[in-house]
């Protein structure tokens, strides 16, 4: 019995263990403080449902043995490319929405697969060189945002010149998955429409990563020596699994800012990449191993603790500052945590 405690702490991560614990407690004391549980459950839903994607674009990048991706900026720049270009043409609703994600794809394959050949260049060093990349094409994006001409008013700043930092979506596709099939339990919203886009997504990205391309890519990934001797193009498998992961980036701050409400520009998503990152190896992804299962498990806790901890906290300790201290000390925490276990040990 005990030998089998040890092998399942062994295997699924002391730390991980830990994590899972205290949100089941945070979870549990909700409503033992009596705080308002139905609105934060609903919260927590939507948190993790409107994260999904973002995780997720973490899968095709870590297989294909490019590690994680600090440069998700890249790919959620080519998104609010999309949805600007959407909204410029002041589509609304579904049509607004899905228009976006299509805008954003081109410019998404374009930019990944100049990231991919810069990755192959600097084989070792990526995630180092993928953080710089990432926090530099946020600062020229700054200065690319001013010029851009826009025809719809509500866009451009007050100055008449450039994008608004932040873009209301309320007139045209705000929390179009979120209402789509909305189920209302006794006052629990569960945000039905964007699982159902995320899970669609999960199952593609599985059905591609068991794929004959996608078998190549794992090999790639996990042993390059041996899979080159088989005749596979590592590099080019690198490209694809940099460039599938830069699209699912665009398409996952779409999701994001259409639960959000707003789509946010300038130096907005600098340090995103950090959260899904440290959401996709809470769930129990390494350096070159990731699943659909990581993905889901992890942006479930990490979320859901984010969520749920700080009215906690408030209520236990009210008139006190220690919501915030303790929304750094979980999130960096745990991002500290992620980032240490680069290695993939638990």
């Amino acid at each position: 019995m005990k030998a089998n405690i040890n092998k399942f702490i062994e295997d699924f991560g002391f730390t991980r263990i830990v994590a899972v614990a205290f949100f089941l407690i945070v979870a549990i004391l909700v409503p033992v403080l009596g705080l308002n549980t139905l609105t934060l459950y609903s919260q927590a839903l939507v948190r993790i449902a409107m994260n999904g994607v973002l995780v997720l674009t973490m899968v095709p990048i870590m297989v294909c043995g490019a590690g994680m991706n600090f440069a998700l900026p890249i790919g959620i720049i080519c998104g609010l490319l999309g949805g600007l270009i959407s909204l410029n043409m002041e589509l609304t609703g579904f049509t607004g929405f899905f228009a976006a994600i299509i805008f954003s794809i081109p410019f998404s394959l374009v930019l990944g697969y100049l990231y991919g050949l810069l990755m192959n260049r600097v084989k070792g060093s990526e995630m180092m060189i993928a953080t710089y990349v990432g926090f530099a094409m946020i600062s020229i994006m700054c200065i690319v945002w001013l010029f851009i001409p826009l025809d719809n008013l509500i866009l451009r700043m007050q100055m008449g010149r450039g994008v608004r930092k932040d873009v209301v979506l309320s007139d045209y596709w705000s929390q179009i998955l979120d209402n789509f099939m909305v189920i209302n339990i006794g006052g629990l919203t569960i945000p039905t429409g964007t699982f159902l886009f995320l899970f669609v997504l999960c199952f593609l990205v599985y059905l591609y990563m068991h794929s004959k391309t996608g078998m190549m890519m794992r090999a790639a990934g996990q042993n390059p020596g041996l899979a080159e001797a088989n005749g596979i193009n590592v590099d080019r498998m690198r490209i694809w699994g940099i460039t599938l992961s830069t699209v699912l980036g665009g398409i996952g701050i779409l999701v994001y800012a259409q639960s959000f409400g707003f789509l946010q520009f300038y130096d907005s998503p600098r340090m995103m990449s950090f959260s899904a990152v440290a959401a996709v190896l809470i769930g129990g992804a390494s350096n070159k191993k990731a699943s659909i299962f990581n993905v889901l498990f992890g942006v479930m806790v990490f979320q859901g603790l984010l969520t749920l901890s700080l009215p906690v906290a408030n209520q236990i300790l009210p008139e006190s500052n220690i919501s915030d201290i303790v929304r750094m000390i979980i999130s960096n925490g745990i991002i500290l945590y992620a980032l240490g276990k680069g290695t993939g040990r638990k």
